[in-house]
């Protein structure tokens, strides 16, 4: 059963450095993207997006602020300046001044809305999204195309579907008969279904399902109006962070890749070549900087946003949960494919043509990726950190003893963050919202209690403490 409560399309008042447009008209889209609903997203700020008169030329982003899976085509990138340093550049060559306009949204819907009618020339992201915007594109005579990647997880961590901190449920399972609250359209919804069935539940008749904005889910989830909340980053992390939420579900159990990317409207594309490169080149220096200064990124982001950059590190640092790195990668474009099935029976799209979406062209003309560090792998890596005050950087440990050693040996007001990798997927999370179990003389940490019962089952004499017990162990 799903009821719509609220919407995952509702966007937040658009930010912009140019105007004080606050497109009250994309507030029709809580009904969730029918056609009928996305036409009257033209919104009354004056001017195409990408027209210019004389001497100017007007390109407007649209981006996702707390989406920091996609900061380095947006947040972080804004903060920047690059892509502004990158157009001043090519108008001391054509004698055009440029101006961007920055739109920030809560989700991707009226970003596409705002595409479709021309008003956006570049968007960012997240997959499912991403082919809503595909289809939509085609269908009201405005094509878009996908040209880069921000952020990715190959196993799928960047979802999670988190309960209550004292809930009593410990697996998938105990969601039969209850309601759990999601973005339908979205990538959370996405792992939502795929997980439920793995389960063997049926999304559709066996849960109760809300359809709703992820800050109205997280309130339902804290207000007990919901027994879980399936959300996309960085959601989660920050209501663990908070002490509000626990982790029930592992996007990365479903093991396969889920991301965010950047769509532009391929009219833009073909008029404005230079400018969409100039994009791309800003994006690439963005991820770049986030690379090298993970730390200071990661605060850059908490600045903007008001999220706590302990949460922004757990998916953005140098060990977090995502990757970031601009290419289009085949296996995420088979991800991709692999997609839209589940939203063609959400009834959001038809056929969706994802070869033709992708064009790799533009990033082709940059041509820089040889000349970029390779990205680090999104799971499996043995890498636990710990984030001490006044510390622009972090520690990194083999192995979740020895980090668990390192907190021991701080002052407790030192420490502001300790991230530990799931022993089974992989997934980094906070070691002191993690699950911990004492295998021997070995500490394994779990980002759900249903990963923990997995290990403790294979292997005798293995059994669930406290983090506080781990921490002594570690001592």
């Amino acid at each position: 059963m799903t009821r719509t409560t609220g919407s995952a399309d509702k966007p937040s008042n658009a930010r912009t450095n140019t105007s004080t447009c606050t497109h009250a008209p994309a507030r029709t889209l809580t009904r969730l993207l029918p056609l009928a609903l996305l036409l009257p997203l033209a919104t009354a700020c004056g001017g195409v997006a990408g027209a210019d008169d004389s001497d100017t030329v007007t390109v407007t982003v649209g981006y996702q602020s707390k989406t920091i899976n996609t900061v380095t085509a947006g947040t972080l990138l804004r903060s920047l300046g690059y892509f502004e340093e990158e157009l001043a550049a090519r108008g001391k060559k054509d004698g055009k001044k440029y101006e961007v306009r920055w739109q920030d949204y809560a989700t991707g819907a009226p970003i596409t809305a705002q595409m479709t009618t021309g008003k956006i020339d570049i968007g960012s992201m997240g997959d499912y999204p991403l082919l809503i915007n595909a289809a939509r594109g085609k269908q009201l005579g405005q094509p878009t195309r996908l040209v880069s990647v921000t952020g990715y997880n190959l196993r799928g961590g960047l979802n999670t579907v988190v309960t209550k901190p004292d809930s009593t449920l410990r697996s998938l399972s105990g969601l039969r008969g209850k309601k759990v609250s999601t973005s339908v359209g979205s990538a959370a919804d996405g792992t939502l279904i795929r997980a439920l069935k793995q389960a063997g539940i049926d999304p559709e008749k066996d849960i109760h399902k809300l359809n709703q904005q992820p800050s109205v889910g997280a309130s339902a989830l804290s207000g007990g109006s919901v027994d879980a909340l399936s959300q996309f980053v960085a959601w989660p992390g920050q209501l663990a962070y908070e002490g509000k939420a626990k982790a029930l579900y592992d996007g990365a159990d479903l093991n396969l890749p889920t991301f965010h990317g950047v769509t532009v409207r391929e009219e833009f594309a073909k008029e404005r070549a230079g400018v969409l490169d100039d994009f791309l080149t800003a994006q690439r220096r963005a991820t770049d900087y986030l690379r090298e200064r993970p730390v200071a990124a990661a605060e850059s982001v908490a600045k903007e946003t008001g999220l706590p950059a302990e949460a922004v590190y757990l998916y953005n640092g140098a060990h977090g949960i995502a990757t970031f790195d601009p290419a289009l990668r085949p296996e995420l474009v088979a991800a991709l494919k692999k997609d839209v099935p589940i939203l063609k029976a959400a009834k959001l799209v038809g056929d969706v043509d994802v070869d033709a979406f992708v064009d790799p062209k533009p990033l082709k003309r940059i041509a820089r990726a040889a000349a970029h560090p390779t990205p680090k792998p999104t799971a499996g890596a043995a890498t636990s950190e710990l984030w001490l005050r006044g510390h622009d950087t972090t520690r990194t440990f083999a192995g979740p003893k020895k980090l668990l050693a390192a907190v021991a040996a701080a002052k407790k007001s030192d420490v502001r963050a300790a991230y530990v990798p799931d022993a089974l997927t992989g997934t980094p999370w906070f070691a002191d919202r993690a699950v911990w179990v004492a295998d021997g003389s070995e500490l394994r940490a779990f980002v759900t209690p249903s990963h923990a019962k997995t290990y403790t089952e294979r292997h005798a004499g293995a059994r669930v403490i406290s983090y506080a017990d781990a921490v002594e162990s570690a001592s």
